[in-house]
């Protein structure tokens, strides 16, 4: 039996989370608010008792009276044993109002009664905000037996209020942004008719089944996905996945569709990329191992006849196609209908062909209702192609549109003479030191072989360097400007070379130390066994010089070096190509005395406690979003950043998928990331356009600065960090606390950028501190763009 893993950019931060859950679940969208209908087929009403009330756009808009309320009801749900943990919903109020929030639980769900909790959601805004409430916040509650939750105790009979996007909360934890106000709990027998709450602190409770419930309405079982719009017009193919990106696989768990995907750690290996682009290989650890990805609730009936998908596997390969359908559109109550490899009339060659799934095999398949594509009993390694439903009865491949990435400028410049003698830095005659007598070595996990005077990199992250050292404090280089760097070699140029600036004290023990680099791409500058690169193309102050790194390898073939050096001059003929914007790499403020939080995305059920905190230590800061989770409308992450925007705080770029930008095979793949990002921004917050992003896992490269500056149209601002509280290393550890004496540690040495992410409660929990610890320092806290001294950034 398999379980469906919690899908998003938590699931993929997180290193262990599990949960019945796939997704949020939705109770309403008061998309059928005319029928008295929520999004789970039950009831839901005011039952007359507001002044007015009315839903449009998903919104419900209503003007209380005194003792108004307005209810939620539904079959009864396990939700903790299923994985949900919280009542999430949008509501814009007056400020500094506040409502009730009662919760109807029984001692199970056969139970002839059921037991009323309350939660006082207090000090609104003013504008729309996501509100989360753990369920465990209901103080006695059962959480596995809930029938209802009903609003009332509205502050304000003047205002109008707002209500959206009512849901179940997925995850394996939860922060709420308002505080439990206890109340005396009242027990109900199910059987009673609609009782109104009453005008006391503690409203009696609205029993679910409510007289003026139709009765022909009938009960359905809860729903986590929703039905997909049927097309109109001519029919395309609709893609499940194209294979584009490692990360959105095997990180998010996504597919093409935004819906969850994943092998549930059952197969030894899902490689994208290969054996070619848009491709993957499944290396099964068994034939119980199994691959699925899910469609929604799609509505394939007369518009698609089945599935098309190119396979490359040996010679008896054999496995099975699983199609699974749900009347209730809930992936784990589902008819399952499976077909073997044979059965299809499939054989295989070890050449990739074109196979078909076609539903005339499915016979008891509901193609109005298609939940689930599920791949299983694998007796090999097989490789797919682009998987996609084909219109009409006829089999026919998806052919994936590729374009190709614009080069960037492509034009040569001149390659004068300098004055200054030539300087050797390393000929790699010593493992301890180069021909400087400075330090040179390489990052732990970097493959270093030493030979006679030359030195082969072997590396399989593009987060790993060679670092050879011109100076133990800083050398000024500016004599050199108008030299090249040379650098001699053999094998691969899949790399950076970077040049590498002392901070402002040149002094190793202040921080950031190094205070920036700038990064050159080495197949551009590289011909013949040597790369020539202008200094006047690194743009650092090369009065501050420190050293040279090798780094960014975003391919695992061997490259060795013999030589680097500092010349007048270049060969003639040699040419030499024109710079490249690769934007401003950032890790600290330049603002004098100040200091930013600059936080990464994390588990949106935190973020309201978050933003609690971050609004009672009344500071402003900057976030970094990943694309893709905020097209997906059950992570709220749009709602969240949203209401993050209008409270004044920055909104910044943090790719699509959360991959190592520069360990991505090519152009194409790293624009791909950009591009796609920009636009969910765009669309999902406002038209928001920003120059500030921030690389998944700080990895950096001079491909990656390039390709962000040319999808941006302007100079970007790469921001880094020099205060680190290790949440990643101590969150989830006996230790906790360690991540406080970090940002202490990185504060006492002079930082004033921070990364941290709202993904671990112990880490939310010390944020507070983190405000205060950075408050003593006498700085002021503020945006990143504020102190980057960003003439578009809001005044302070």
């Amino acid at each position: 039996m398999r379980t469906f893993t919690l899908i998003g950019l938590a699931a993929g931060l997180a290193s262990t989370v599990s949960a019945a859950c796939s997704a949020a679940l939705k109770i309403d969208d008061f998309s059928k608010w005319s029928s008295n209908t929520n999004s789970l087929g039950e009831w839901t009403s005011d039952d007359g008792s507001m002044t007015t009330i009315s839903a449009t756009g998903g919104v419900l808009s209503f003007k209380p009276k005194s003792g108004s309320y307005f209810y939620e009801t539904f079959a009864c749900q396990a939700a903790s044993t299923n994985g949900y943990n919280s009542v999430q919903f949008s509501v814009k109020g007056p400020s500094g109002g506040s409502l009730t929030l009662e919760i109807q639980t029984k001692t199970s769900c056969s139970a002839t009664a059921y037991t009323s909790k309350y939660f006082t959601v207090s000090s609104l805004t003013g504008s729309t905000q996501t509100i989360t409430v753990p369920l465990s916040s209901f103080s006695g509650a059962n959480a596995n037996a809930i029938t209802a939750f009903v609003w009332s105790g509205f502050s304000s009979t003047t205002a109008t209020w707002q209500l959206s996007s009512i849901q179940f909360g997925c995850g394996s934890s939860g922060g709420a942004s308002s505080t439990s106000k206890p109340a005396s709990s009242s027990v109900i027998p199910a059987s009673s008719t609609s009782v109104k709450p009453s005008t006391s602190s503690v409203p009696t409770s609205v029993v679910v089944q409510s007289t003026s419930k139709p009765a022909s309405t009938t009960s359905a079982p809860p729903s986590t996905l929703v039905t997909s719009t049927i097309p109109s017009g001519s029919c395309t193919p609709l893609l499940v996945d194209d294979w584009t990106s490692q990360s959105r696989l095997t990180f998010l768990f996504y597919n093409a569709m935004l819906e969850p995907t994943s092998d549930d750690g059952t197969m030894t290996s899902l490689v994208v990329g290969s054996p070619s682009a848009n491709r993957v290989t499944l290396t099964p650890k068994g034939t119980d191992s199994y691959f699925y990805s899910q469609t929604g609730c799609l509505n394939a009936k007369n518009i698609y006849g089945g599935l098309s998908l190119r396979v490359k596997a040996p010679a008896g390969t054999t496995f099975s196609i699983q199609l699974e359908s749900s009347s209730t559109c809930e992936v784990g109550k589902t008819v399952q209908v499976v077909q073997t490899t044979s059965q299809l009339g499939w054989t295989f060659d070890g050449t990739e062909k074109v196979y078909t799934i076609p539903f005339s095999k499915y016979t008891n398949l509901d193609t109005s209702k298609i939940v689930t594509i599920f791949f299983t009993g694998f007796t090999k390694a097989v490789s797919f192609g682009p998987l996609a439903f084909y219109c009409g009865t006829t089999g026919s491949e998806y052919i994936v549109t590729t374009t190709t990435p614009p080069a960037g400028p492509s034009s040569t410049v001149a390659a004068p003479t300098g004055t200054a003698a030539a300087l050797v830095i390393d000929k790699f005659a010593s493992k301890d030191s180069n021909a400087l007598g400075f330090w040179h070595g390489g990052d732990d996990g970097m493959g270093l072989t030493w030979g006679s005077s030359k030195l082969t990199i072997k590396s399989t992250d593009s987060d790993y360097s060679f670092y050879t050292q011109v100076s133990g404090s800083c050398s000024d280089f500016s004599k050199y400007k108008d030299s090249y760097l040379h650098i001699a070699y053999s094998g691969t140029t899949a790399f950076s070379v970077a040049l590498q600036q002392h901070n402002s004290g040149c002094n190793e023990n202040v921080s950031p130390f190094p205070e920036t680099w700038d990064s050159l791409e080495a197949s551009r500058y590289a011909a013949n066994g040597h790369i020539y690169m202008p200094m006047n193309h690194f743009n650092i102050n090369l009065v501050r010089t420190i050293g040279i790194a090798i780094k960014g390898f975003y391919k695992t073939d061997t490259v060795a070096l013999s030589l680097v050096e500092i010349v007048p001059s270049v060969p003639t003929g040699f040419i030499i190509p024109n710079k490249l914007e690769s934007g401003d790499l950032v890790f600290a403020c330049k603002r004098p005395n100040s200091f930013a939080f600059a936080i990464d995305d994390g588990d949106p059920t935190m973020a309201q406690q978050v933003m609690q905190i971050i609004k009672s230590e009344n500071i402003k800061v900057t976030f970094f979003t990943v694309g893709a989770p905020l097209l997906d409308s059950s992570t709220n992450l749009t709602n969240v950043y949203r209401e993050m925007q209008s409270q004044g705080h920055q909104i910044a770029l943090h790719s699509y998928t959360h991959p190592k930008m520069e360990g991505l095979p090519d152009y194409a793949s790293i624009d791909w990331e950009y591009n796609e990002d920009i636009k969910a921004v765009q669309k999902q917050l406002n038209g928001l356009h920003t120059p500030y992003f921030r690389p998944p896992f700080g990895t950096e490269g001079a491909r990656m600065r390039q390709r962000l500056a040319l999808a941006l149209g302007e100079k970007p601002t790469i921001t880094m960090w020099s205060v680190d509280v290790e949440d990643w290393l101590w969150a989830e550890t006996n230790t906790p606390e360690e991540q406080l004496k970090a940002f202490q540690r990185d504060v006492d040495k002079g930082g004033s950028l921070v990364v941290m992410h709202y993904l671990y409660p112990s880490t939310v929990s010390y944020l507070k501190q983190f405000i205060q610890i950075a408050k003593a320092t006498g700085k002021q806290l503020m945006r990143v763009d504020q102190c980057m001294m960003d003439p578009n950034a809001p005044p302070l």
